[in-house]
């Protein structure tokens, strides 16, 4: 994924249409010159839609489209003639985007299917004509319902990724590095922190043609929970995925310490991330010999845990 077009947060004005006004016609002909009431009602105020699209991947094509408004219903006229709908409004995102409302902060809904279309903001309704109004005492009603109001809100939309399998380390950890080398991706890799500044994503082969995603989460440190480091911005996207990799490097002065604060990082932005599988992957295992490995294996968690070495490719197999 591109640096600069990624985007995956964005703020937006919506406005609903309002109803058309239903009419207070009455038959007027040659023939009945004193007809009834035959006022039609008015049209109904286009929707704004949010609509799954499986081919988006970012939500850049609205980053500059911050107002978005659809159409208003049209009135109603005589003969019974009912107003014109205001056109919908429809919003394609990429799939695992969530909605938001920008003052409450509240989850409206999430689009995670192509095609799956979510009603944000109901057009207001048409208003009746005075024909719905005429009874046996009250035979020329010469009043109409109005149509209903329009509504306008900004609301915020945040894409988390969707993928199978989602990388958790320090910053120069290796997850880079892994995910360049099982899949085709060509994320951006240098020996310095924060290199990965987007969430990258790659698909991996194996057996028998089957095919996982994986996906490259910026790095998380002590605090990124608070919102230090990279912060809130990335963690949001590992609730999308169905196993959580630790990746911790084997140079690393204390493995078991350095999985317990990720651990505890993801705890504090939402427990419901520890009921995920997970499985510990030893980068750059090439680093120490096979009794340092046995070490090390002593003081490791009780989870499935693999020694790899992107670089020299060993262990990738098992992994």
């Amino acid at each position: 994924m591109s640096t600069s077009n990624f985007v995956d947060y964005v703020k937006v004005y919506l406005r609903s249409g309002k109803g058309g006004a239903g009419s207070a016609h009455f038959l007027r002909t040659k023939k009945n010159p004193h007809g009834g009431p035959d006022g039609g009602d008015g049209g109904r105020g286009g929707h704004i839609v949010l609509r799954g699209k499986a081919q988006l991947w970012t939500l850049l094509h609205l980053k500059y489209t911050k107002h978005m408004m659809a159409d208003d219903g049209k009135s109603g006229s005589g003969a019974l003639r009912t107003g014109a709908n205001g056109q919908d409004i429809y919003i394609d995102v990429p799939l695992g985007t969530v909605l938001r409302d920008a003052e409450t902060g509240e989850v409206e809904c999430e689009i995670t299917q192509d095609g799956e279309e979510r009603i944000v903001l109901q057009g207001g309704r048409g208003g009746q004509g005075n024909d719905h109004f005429k009874t046996p005492t009250r035979r020329t009603p010469r009043f109409a319902q109005p149509g209903e109001p329009r509504i306008e809100s900004w609301k915020i939309l945040e894409l988390k990724v969707l993928a199978d399998v989602g990388l958790v380390g320090f910053p120069n950890a290796g997850k880079s590095t892994l995910l360049s080398v099982i899949t085709a991706a060509k994320p951006e890799i240098a020996d310095y922190p924060f290199t990965t500044l987007r969430p990258n994503l790659g698909i991996v082969a194996y057996r028998d043609d089957r095919s996982f995603v994986m996906a490259d989460i910026p790095g998380i440190i002590e605090g990124a929970s608070e919102g230090k480091g990279l912060g809130l911005r990335f963690l949001r996207h590992i609730e999308r995925n169905s196993i959580l990799l630790f990746m911790v490097a084997a140079d690393s002065p204390d493995i078991k310490k350095e999985y317990r604060i990720l651990l505890k990082e993801l705890k504090a932005f939402n427990p419901e991330l520890l009921d995920k599988e997970r499985v510990l992957a030893i980068t750059k295992s090439d680093l120490i010999d096979d009794e340092m490995k046995q070490q090390v294996k002593k003081t490791l968690p009780r989870i499935p845990a693999v020694f790899i070495s992107s670089h020299h490719q060993t262990g990738l197999t098992e992994l």
